[in-house]
């Protein structure tokens, strides 16, 4: 029988303890370039003038990101965004939704920003707690994380309500090994490569759209 236990492998880190939270996020843009003088009017004026073409303005480059590494942490780290299908009530949404949970604790480990994934956090979840922790004290005091991304190669559900109409979804994950970085740019410690962990999501579909109210990780 499978069994769930409540501390997925992808919280089972640790961290030093410290306040605050520093997310370095750098935006860079240009300016367009301003028209030429046209110089002075033309005497006697001719019957018809030519009109000059509008200078083309000069587009702004989007902010390019770029992954933490030995120099530093990641930069313009793109938000999650929800997929239509994921607000509603299908086998397609439920999978898009777990999905998207997890791409959102990917973008917290990168960037050490918390508030989005609180919002869709579960609650009472010490697994989630202990992720926070490490997210907020490696993101602290000019320290950062190296590695760390997650993604979601199956997400998978019967779409069965149990009887509190509450579905279950499992999903595997892969998270590429963190390495934890001083604030002098020195390694703290790198873990390995884990094998892809099979995650257990009990959702609800209500009016606000979908919410996680257990997870687990799943034992062969």
């Amino acid at each position: 029988m499978t069994k769930h236990k409540l501390l997925p492998a992808w919280a089972k880190r640790s961290g030093a303890a410290s306040a605050g939270v520093v997310a370095v996020l750098m935006l860079s843009a240009c300016a367009g370039n301003a028209p030429a003088d046209p110089g002075p009017e033309s005497s006697p004026p001719t019957a018809s003038a030519t009109a000059s073409p509008a200078p083309t303005p000069t587009p702004t480059p989007s902010a390019v990101y770029k992954p933490a590494d030995a120099s530093g942490p990641a930069q313009n780290v793109p938000v999650p965004v929800l997929p239509e299908v994921a607000k509603t009530e299908t086998k397609e949404g439920l999978e898009a939704f777990a999905k998207h949970w997890f791409s959102v604790l990917s973008y917290s480990y990168e960037t050490g920003e918390l508030a989005v994934f609180e919002s869709i956090e579960p609650q009472s979840c010490a697994a989630c707690q202990k992720v926070k922790e490490v997210i907020a004290d490696w993101h602290s005091e000019g320290r950062w994380l190296v590695g760390g991304q997650l993604t979601t190669p199956v997400a998978d559900t019967t779409f069965v309500k149990d009887p509190e109409g509450r579905y279950k979804v499992a999903v595997q994950v892969h998270q590429v090994p963190l390495t934890y970085m001083r604030a002098d740019g020195t390694v703290a410690r790198t873990d390995p490569q884990t094998p892809d962990q099979g995650n257990l999501l009990i959702l609800k579909f209500e009016d606000n759209g979908w919410s996680v109210s257990e997870l687990g990780s799943i034992v062969g």
